[in-house]
């Protein structure tokens, strides 16, 4: 079947099946490789992109229910305000180790950015929790994270 998509603020067409995850669209079909394949089953964050600004898995998310909503991946996120600060933020606290759960843990941190500016401990690992670093980078995210929503300032 063929679908069109916008992502990153291009439409694609793509002529897939409709239960092709989104994931595979973006890295088999496009060459998009930033998202990555992690579990496949939504378990751990990989995969995470953003549909109309919510943080979504990939891997799960069939293309048929994306219809015309816009998909921002890591290629892209860097354009957004929170995203652009979340990624000075990580490249200051060095969060980086082995780098696989990176794009996913970028993308999960400024979804929660742009929805709370201004995240508390809790909203933060409420926020991370389905995101996993098997390099353990928790605390230098968070603190990447805590960084990041200084930089908005007092108004947000």
């Amino acid at each position: 079947m063929a679908f069109t998509i916008s992502i990153n603020g291009i439409w694609h067409s793509v002529d897939v099946d409709a239960d092709t995850p989104l994931l595979w669209v973006l890295r088999d079909v496009l060459g998009m490789t930033g998202t990555k394949f992690g579990c496949g089953a939504a378990l751990c964050g990989a995969c995470t992109v953003h549909i109309d600004g919510v943080a979504t898995r990939s891997c799960v998310t069939p293309i048929d229910s994306i219809g015309k909503s816009a998909v921002t991946t890591i290629e892209a996120i860097g354009a957004t305000a929170a995203g652009a600060r979340i990624q000075k933020a990580w490249l200051g606290h060095e969060v980086v180790q082995c780098g696989y759960c990176q794009s996913g843990q970028v993308m999960s941190a400024s979804a929660l950015l742009a929805s709370n500016p201004h995240p508390t401990d809790a909203d933060i690992d409420e926020a991370m929790s389905g995101n996993i670093c098997r390099c353990g980078t928790y605390v230098r995210i968070r603190e990447a994270i805590k960084l990041a929503a200084q930089s908005t300032g007092k108004g947000g």
